[in-house]
């Protein structure tokens, strides 16, 4: 049978400005553990620290730009765009652009604290 997931659970999120994460699906708010799925809120000037996660991660811009670091340079994915990280790959996000931006983040398997390492 379906079930319904009512609301989205807000998490607690890393970084210099506030960022709201509304998680759908995840450890917090479903009990999966195989998979993630938050929208994502983020005010211009956002960016958290870099991270090494052992989990892939699919984000799909709706409104906006992300921007991408990685070891070999950027990626800024637009509204309309995603992009996808391996597992393992050093990354940092960030929302430079005026009007910030609203994203939906997939995570396989589920993001966790104890499994995105990010950088002290």
């Amino acid at each position: 049978m379906p079930r319904l997931i009512p609301a989205p659970a807000v998490v607690a999120a890393a970084g210099t400005k506030p960022k709201r994460i509304e998680e759908f699906a995840g450890r917090v708010n479903s009990g999966h553990t195989g998979v993630s799925v938050a929208r994502m809120i983020s005010p211009s000037g956002w960016q958290e620290p870099g991270q090494r996660p052992e989990f892939e991660e699919i984000t799909i811009v709706l409104r906006g730009m992300l921007r991408v670091e990685h070891e070999r340079g950027i990626v800024d994915v637009h509204a309309g765009q995603a992009v996808a990280t391996a597992p393992g790959e050093w990354i940092r996000y960030s929302t430079p652009g005026p009007d910030g931006a609203e994203y939906v983040a997939v995570c396989l398997p589920a993001f966790s604290p104890a499994t995105v390492h990010r950088d002290e």
